[in-house]
């Protein structure tokens, strides 16, 4: 299965929730290891790929774990993303603060380019933390939301040192 380098980057700047910040420009041109104890590919026009089983994906800084990963592409174009059963994002941004996220799950629409992470969400890096029930991102303007769905949002900004 060959997944987007897109899925990865993205789910990177998901995690980046202040605009400024922007996942390892260089990570893009490792290459991607995927590992998952089973993977299951419908393949054709319309192709869907099921990883499940401690699904593991690196890529240079970059380092994924979810309990599964499900993968659709139209046309050859990826089309969505979805992981679940605990998502964890590892990676170090250029300036070389290392950046991290926990959710239950994370969905990237492809094609809309918006990242939803929910369930406990939480993203840190140095200089602060967000956490809440939900959190949305879209790439494409940097623009974030988070709750409206009746919990609290909750941020920690480190002061200048």
């Amino acid at each position: 299965m060959s997944l987007s380098k897109h899925v990865l980057s993205a789910l990177a700047m998901a995690a980046c929730f202040a605009g400024a910040a922007q996942a390892r420009s260089s990570d893009r041109k490792a290459p991607m290891n995927i590992e998952a104890s089973t993977q299951e590919c419908t393949l054709g026009a319309k192709m869907v790929c099921t990883l499940s089983g401690n699904v593991i994906i690196t890529q240079g800084t970059l380092k994924v774990n979810a309990g599964r990963a499900v993968i659709t592409q139209a046309d050859g174009r990826p089309q969505r993303g979805q992981l679940s059963g605990g998502v964890t994002v590892n990676q170090e941004l250029d300036d070389g603060t290392p950046m991290s996220s926990k959710s239950a799950n994370a969905d990237y629409d492809f094609i809309n380019e918006v990242i939803t992470l929910t369930g406990n969400v939480t993203v840190t890096q140095p200089r602060g933390s967000m956490s809440g029930a939900r959190i949305v991102y879209n790439t494409k303007t940097g623009q974030v939301n988070s709750g409206g769905d009746g919990t609290r949002v909750k941020m920690v900004i480190m002061p200048k040192g």
